[in-house]
């Protein structure tokens, strides 16, 4: 019998069982994981994340060239699970002609004027590329409904305020993404899983540490207030929204160096998987190819 593979017991394709107690923060000591799962070590781990970066660039080169698939992959987290280190980490290898990162703040008066799906519709990525999505319309999902204010302000009708709202958005999410898989944009959506301990020990390196005061912010504090409403909004948003045309990947991520190379895991095992390959030419290209360089030795003398 195969040992079960770290991925699979991250990733998370039929939510309808789904709990997030079911799911360490930490790996290490957990007696939650399937027996025969063999974990690596710190320094396995960013060994292995060397070796997936550059399988990576390969991979985006492929992609790029092949011109057939794009990728979205989805980050959501609460604050401080280390959403932009392991974007900086685990992807800063890539081409960035072929990566568009996007991030998404509070909402502008134009996209308040749109249906909540346009402004994260306009950032997907071409064919070819990889879009990150930092945050994303799940958010619709989590802040919106942890501070109802955020529905509010987006000036919907009364019939689209009721109480179906949310269940009626995560059946927009699963449309949406399946009409992305199905016209060849794969999506990847990562849950980077942080316990409440652990983010009050990052922001307190924040604040005490003078390079990284700058990430501070005294409002990710008072989010804090929320924490048992956001992991009930996470808990029902995945298992809403997982599928197997865009399953959720649930990374523990108390310990960043093992977060990050189950994330580069996850990506190459995904592009992997694609049918694409390096597009080959025609005989009929192959001899034009010849006659320019026919030409180009010849200008050399």
């Amino acid at each position: 019998m195969s040992r079960p593979r770290a991925i699979d017991v991250c990733r998370v394709a039929d939510g309808s069982e789904f709990h997030l107690a079911d799911h360490p923060t930490d790996w290490s000591g957990s007696d939650l994981l399937p027996s025969g799962l063999e974990l690596r070590t710190k320094k396995q781990s960013i060994a292995e994340l060397e070796v997936n970066r550059a399988r990576l660039v390969a991979a985006q080169e492929k992609l790029w060239a092949n011109d057939t698939y794009g990728m979205l992959v989805v980050f959501q987290a609460m604050d401080a699970a280390g959403k932009d280190g392991t974007i900086k980490h685990v992807l800063s290898g890539m081409n960035p002609q072929g990566v568009v990162v996007s991030s998404f703040k509070v909402p502008s008066a134009e996209e308040l004027d749109h249906n909540y799906l346009w402004r994260y519709a306009r950032r997907l990525p071409e064919r070819g590329q990889v879009g990150i999505f930092n945050r994303s319309y799940y958010e619709e999902v989590l802040v919106a409904r942890v501070h109802p204010e955020v529905i509010a302000n987006q000036r919907l009708p009364a019939r689209a305020r009721g109480p179906h709202l949310w269940q009626h958005r995560y059946e927009d999410m699963v449309a949406f993404e399946r009409h992305l898989v199905r016209n060849g944009i794969v999506v990847v959506k990562f849950f980077l899983h942080l316990s409440r301990e652990e983010q009050r020990l990052r922001f307190l390196d924040r604040i005490d540490t003078p390079e990284k005061n700058w990430k501070f912010s005294a409002a990710d504090v008072r989010e804090r207030a929320y924490w048992d409403d956001y992991q009930v909004a996470f808990e029902e948003a995945i298992r809403a929204t997982a599928t197997e045309d865009a399953p959720w990947y649930v990374i523990p991520a108390d310990r960043k160096w093992r977060m990050r190379t189950l994330v580069s895991d996850v990506l190459v095992d995904v592009i992997d998987s694609l049918p694409i390959s390096t597009p080959t030419i025609s005989d009929e290209q192959r001899a034009a190819l010849a006659v320019e360089r026919k030409r180009l030795v010849a200008e050399g003398g």
